[in-house]
């Protein structure tokens, strides 16, 4: 499984349509949370996403809109009897942040919080994927992130297996992982029955950015981007003012970095009735693009070649 919940996908200004950003990943069961926006934890209980499973949360940059959800969310994961880590990445501040959540409320946390300080290339590796910090434009430090699952195993050819004379059962397993068994004093690769590896699955997140070179190449053939799509292009010189993109700019990025699937987010309060106009002219230029909704949830399936 891996599931994207939209807890927010508004611009700065809360609306009665949309909450200030956040998004949850469920890969497999593990949570992560990316942005951390006001009203996050009642989006979690409306989108039935759950919390206790919450590995680490991901922040892009320390403008309000994207952190103030945190402090209520952790006193009420301490509520809750949480005693494991949290990990807490973002860029340069991430250990002040960290400090200042700490103190917060007069209420003393049942559990440490970890503050991990990221740099744009930064690479936090897991057991089967890996997450990397990517250079974005916005007018304070800030990164995005992508997450990329390791490449998977080939597809086993049982038809072939039992044609060379394995018979089913555990040396099959054996071959799917690698290894080489002996039939009758003959050798069978692993190479022999099962075919070439397949892709994992890549998801890039921006936050709030300007269209730029860092983010088109870490782009390149993810399955979903989920890109910052503030303004329509009719507001592009506010747009390069307040160091955003346009629904046009992201639209032309998602083409040239040959993704599967874009998803619009971050959506200007202006927008609040209709955002039609952004989804329109995104259009025009790559088809395969949606304008996220509060509480939107999306599977990401696997695919078998890039």
């Amino acid at each position: 499984m891996l599931r994207v919940t939209f807890l927010g996908t508004g611009g700065a200004l809360p609306t009665p349509e949309r909450n200030p950003s956040a998004i949850m990943i469920n890969r497999e069961g593990e949570l992560m949370l990316f942005d951390c926006g006001e009203g996050a934890q009642q989006q979690m209980m409306r989108a039935k996403t759950g919390m206790k499973a919450l590995s680490s949360i991901f922040i892009t940059h320390f403008h309000a809109d994207h952190i103030l959800g945190i402090p209520g969310l952790i006193q009420t994961l301490s509520f809750h009897g949480r005693t494991e880590p949290l990990k807490i990445y973002g860029p340069h501040w991430v250990h002040e942040f960290a400090r200042i959540l700490s103190a917060l409320g007069y209420y003393k946390l049942r559990f440490e919080i970890d503050a991990i300080d990221l740099n744009p290339g930064d690479v936090i590796k897991r057991k089967d994927y890996s997450i990397m910090a990517i250079r974005t434009e916005h007018s304070v430090p800030s990164i995005g992130y992508a997450l990329v699952e390791n490449e998977r195993v080939g597809r086993f050819d049982r038809q072939k297996a039992i044609e060379l004379g394995i018979p089913p059962g555990p040396l099959f397993s054996k071959l799917h992982k690698g290894e080489s068994v002996e039939i009758d004093g003959k050798v069978i690769h692993s190479k022999d029955v099962v075919g070439e590896s397949r892709p994992g699955r890549k998801i890039v997140y921006t936050g709030d950015t300007r269209p730029c070179k860092t983010v088109l190449a870490a782009s390149r053939d993810s399955d979903l981007l989920i890109h910052d799509s503030t303004l329509a292009d009719d507001q592009q010189e506010w747009a390069i003012e307040s160091m955003h993109s346009t629904a046009r700019e992201a639209a032309l990025l998602a083409k040239e970095a040959n993704v599967m699937k874009l998803v619009l987010t971050h959506i200007s309060s202006r927008y609040s009735d209709d955002a039609t106009p952004l989804l329109k002219e995104a259009k025009e230029i790559f088809q395969n693009v949606i304008v996220a909704d509060d509480l939107l949830e999306l599977e990401v399936p696997f695919r078998d070649k890039r």
